[in-house]
């Protein structure tokens, strides 16, 4: 492998103070200079005035005032952007809009780590469009959340000793209204706390007037075309709340249980005929209207087309039948059918013609069916009905069971399956179209492989209960005749006073009505949201005519099906168009050994707590930085690290601020402003430290913007801190100092300090949308701000760049020692030259040995230590024959050649004979310089 070779004309000293880095001495054959890295010889730089200009309003804070960023100043920052109205957006009938809606948190919520992702991740797709010149709404608003507000207001009465019931419908729903306008604005400021640059102005609550008339018409449109019905399903009955609840309202836990064994004997059989059924739930056995059988299962097959007596039903009588559904390896083979009861009976029902049979009352008691157990809750039923089969010889055994148990979301208590006369939507037409969207591109959701979820779901689609037994939502648009025993006979409008019109026009006029007690489903009024926020049925609301359809949907994958997937369905059912162009799924948050934050574990953050501890900004880049639709780990060490990176960006404006020209100094900034860096001459003609970093800077622009425009926020994060911490702030600050403070030339310190301005506040721009607060602040401080950094210009893209000069520059930084790179940029580029073989004088240099077959000879002169180079040339040897010994360790690992993926293993023998070669050059660097040594004894 061939070696590139640097050599440096000037003469360098080696520190007496150490052997490993080299003293900036810097000898030449007109003057001698002294370079000063350490932080003491910069604090007796003169303070600059211009802090005072941006501290005047009493909003921002410059780094020359304050020791670092203050949290506190964030709430001051957002009420100055909002005051402004630069959340607003300002539209061009020339432009494409960028638009958002904010999946609508409960009014009931309270910020959790779930909201500060979709607000982090929201807001940095409008802030980037924002700065891209786009006209950006980003629209906000809250549900209503029927069940979770309905259940807090009942909780506030009942402290207060009165009962829903006593108070009536209109004074309930009054008092519901009360409380809403006192506490539902908690979340919507506590979303603000985070950053949201919503456009407040129009804010939404899902049961605002507008909002209403459009689930009005949303529900008779569908009923027109005959695809909402009424009818008797299965569907979730949560006893508590005496309501339907959605699939996605129920959470099934494993959880320990028993299976119980039951005697069925066999009508007209003899006492030894008898079927034993093992189920988890022996008091629906009132509701069981067939024993079943696998039709291959030999035990039983004598018994099929025979009757059964159910237990303690007095004789009734059910038919034994044999279907392929029956799993012959569970319990004892025999499954009792239960359809009013059982998700699966109930589908097995209906396909064999069975009847169903209800057995509980609506508050998880038992109904007369039940017999003497009338009256009794299903717990206590179960209890009493086995002791009972234990007496009459009819209970076999018990034994404990794993069951995967359904549980209310909202209350905890067991879901229980039920018949129940409810309102359905028709999904299958829906769906359809909504299939049709992803398949033709109309519709694309990020990551990829969730359409296959999405498609698995509408594929397999089930009609949608949309009925709920509340008294807060939106009530079903559904009147009934007075007097009128036939539900059947129903009329649909828009208002009470057009329900009776119609109602006298068929029946005549001395007919009354009373509407429907049911509310609709939230998710109903949820799945019209992308529109019916913008003006919808009004299809001419200047609104919807600007930002209809919108761009993006931002939301958990947990609810890809429950909601996304039912905007879609409505939003081409109603609108002709798909509601969004994309879907963008982000992932649970997880702690930090990634399990999921409960109560119970005792590991939920609070978002507002950690923004106490760590500010917005640490909170936001460390929930950006994942990947979309994968869980995120939080942790206090993630949180830490990008703390200090706000620390760290705090420090490099306090450093500008120290170095840039004074405010009045007129002369100096014209000159700063001057310098153009659009144009490949002038890119070129910079010294190497600052052509390299504003090349680094214009490929990093291209990079980001790309990546911001794929949506992968977390390659936009990782690259802006690689190059704010690694090239920038490590190196290029550190370089410049030298040529600030000890050049002696005012035109070097001038180009350092243009060099420094331009690429502070491009990275203040490509960082803004993940960190607004800090880098506001920071835009804020700098000299000749003409607009706030929210509302700036993106920066361009497609910059001149030059990637020798990056390639020349990245040659310098391999070498060992960061002081070199300080001292190097100290010369101009004749001083340094790149050759293919070492310069004459190789054996009275300092040799370093970098990366990559990089080698450096810094020339000795007669000034060198030469006992301390081989000190330090020693002990790197020693380290790197350690490191070389643990990668042949592996390499003689079997265990590792056989099971490690072959690029590995490949990488690592490439690291050991990389290791090796530069081994043996230190070795012989060593010899020539121990017989140096000798030769001068």
């Amino acid at each position: 492998m061939s070696l590139h070779q640097i050599a440096v004309s000037h003469s360098f000293l080696l520190s007496s103070r150490s052997a490993y880095t080299l003293n900036p001495l810097l000898f030449s054959k007109r003057n001698r200079f002294r370079i000063s890295l350490s932080h003491s010889r910069f604090t007796s730089i003169k303070h600059r005035s211009f802090a005072v200009a941006v501290s005047d309003n009493g909003i921002f804070t410059s780094p020359e005032l304050a020791k670092s960023f203050d949290f506190t100043s964030e709430e001051r920052i957002y009420n100055w952007w909002l005051s402004q109205g630069y959340f607003r957006p300002k539209f061009d009938w020339e432009s494409d809009p960028f638009v958002i809606s904010m999946p609508p948190p409960n009014v009931t919520g309270s910020l959790h780590m779930g909201h500060a992702m979709f607000v982090t991740l929201e807001d940095i797709m409008v802030r980037y469009h924002r700065m891209r010149g786009r006209p950006t709404l980003w629209l906000p608003g809250t549900d209503h959340a029927g069940i979770a507000t309905q259940l807090v207001v009942e909780r506030m009465l009942a402290s207060e000793g009165i009962k829903r019931v006593e108070l009536g419908r209109d004074e309930f729903e009054k008092r519901v209204w009360e409380w809403k306008e006192k506490y539902g604005g908690t979340i919507t400021n506590q979303i603000k706390r985070l950053g949201a640059s919503c456009d407040w102005t129009r804010e939404c609550f899902t049961l605002d007037e507008q909002l209403s008339r459009a689930v009005i018409e949303a529900f008779i449109r569908l009923h027109e075309k005959g695809l909402i019905y009424q009818g008797s399903y299965m569907v979730n009955w949560s006893p508590k709340l005496q309501t339907a609840v959605s699939d996605l309202e129920v959470e099934y836990s494993e959880e320990p249980g028993t299976l119980y064994y039951i005697k069925y004997r066999v009508a007209g059989g003899s006492r030894s005929d008898f079927l034993t059924i093992a189920t988890t739930r022996p008091e629906t056995l009132f509701g069981d209207v067939a024993i079943a059988v696998h039709p291959q299962d030999e035990r039983y097959s004598k018994y099929v087309g025979k009757m059964a007596i159910v237990p303690m039903t007095y004789g009734r009588h059910v038919p034994i039948i044999s279907d392929k559904y029956v799993d012959k390896d569970f319990g004892t083979g025999v499954l009792k059918i239960s359809p009013g009861h059982d998700h699966n009976d109930y589908v097995l029902a209906r396909k064999l013609g069975l009847p169903i049979l209800n057995v509980m009352n609506k508050d998880g008691t038992l109904n007369e069916v039940a017999g003497l157990y009338c009256g009794l809750d299903r717990f206590e039923a179960r209890k009493k009905l086995w002791s009972d089969l234990e007496e009459t010889d009819l209970a076999v055994k018990m034994e404990p069971h794993s069951l995967r148990v359904p549980r209310s979301q909202r209350g905890g208590e067991v879901i229980e399956p039920l018949v129940s006369k409810q309102w359905f939507v028709t999904m299958q037409p829906l769906a359809e179209k909504a299939l049709l969207a992803v398949e033709k591109g109309e519709l694309t959701i990020i990551p990829e492989r969730f359409e296959k979820i999405y498609n698995h779901w509408l594929t397999n689609i089930k009609d949608w209960c949309i009925s709920r037994q509340l008294w807060w939502g939106h009530r079903i648009p559904v009147w009934y005749i007075v007097g009128n025993d036939c539900e059947g006979e129903y009329i649909v409008a828009r208002s009470a006073e057009e329900a009776l019109m119609k109602a006298r026009d068929k029946y005549g006029k001395d007919v009354e009505v009373y509407q429907d007690p049911d509310v609709l489903d939230t998710w109903f009024s949820s799945a019209l949201w992308p529109f019916s926020t913008l003006g919808w049925p009004d299809e001419l609301a200047e609104d919807f005519k600007r930002f209809y359809p919108t761009t993006m949907l931002e939301t958990g994958h947990d609810i890809l099906f429950f909601w996304v997937a039912r905007m879609v369905m409505m939003g081409i059912e109603f609108t002709g168009t798909v509601p969004f162009s994309y879907v963008y799924l982000h992932g649970l948050i997880r702690d930090s050994q990634g399990r999921k934050m409960s109560k119970t574990l005792g590991n939920v953050i609070d978002p507002l707590d950690t923004i106490k501890e760590f500010g917005t900004d640490a909170l936001r880049f460390t929930l950006a930085l994942g990947t979309s639709g994968q869980d995120l780990n939080l942790s206090t060490e993630r949180l830490t690290a990008n703390k200090a990176f706000t620390n760290k960006l705090w420090n490099a404006g306090k450093f500008l601020l120290q170095v840039l020209p004074n405010r009045d100094n007129v002369s100096g900034w014209q000159n700063i402003e001057a310098c153009k860096f659009n144009t490949e001459g002038y890119l070129l003609r910079l010294p190497l430290p600052e052509c390299w970093v504003v090349s680094k800077l214009h490929m990093l622009i291209d990079a980001v913007t790309e990546s911001y425009n794929k949506f992968f926020f977390g390659d936009v994060g990782r690259e802006i801190y690689d190059f704010f911490w690694g090239d920038f702030a490590d190196w290029y600050i550190e370089a410049s100092k030298a040529r600030i403070y000890h050049s002696g030339d005012d035109s070097v310190a001038l180009v350092a300090q243009t060099v420094l301005l331009y690429v502070f506040e491009n990275i203040l721009k490509l960082l803004h949308p993940f960190m607004p607060f800090v880098t506001e602040e920071l835009w804020q401080a700098l000299p000749n701000r003409r607009e706030a950094l929210i509302i700036s210009s993106w920066p361009q893209t497609a910059l001149p760049r030059s990637t020798d000069l990056v390639k020349r520059f990245e040659n310098l930084q391999a070498l060992e020692e960061k002081e070199v790179l300080a001292l190097l940029s100290k010369l101009d580029l004749d001083n340094i030259h790149f050759a293919d073989s070492p310069p004459e004088d190789a054996k009275q240099s300092v040799h370093l040995i970098a990366s990559e077959g990089l080698e450096a000879y810094l020339p000795l002169a007669d000034m060198v230590d030469i006992s301390a180079e081989v000190q330090r040339l020693t002990k790197r040897l020693s380290k790197m024959q350690t490191e070389y010994e643990g990668l042949k360790a592996r390499l003689n690992s079997p265990k590792f050649i056989e099971k490690a993926p072959k690029d590995v293993v490949r990488g690592v023998q490439e690291k050991a004979a990389e290791a090796e070669e530069k081994i043996n050059l230190t070795k012989n660097r060593l010899a020539l310089l121990k017989s140096t040594v000798m030769l001068s004894q």
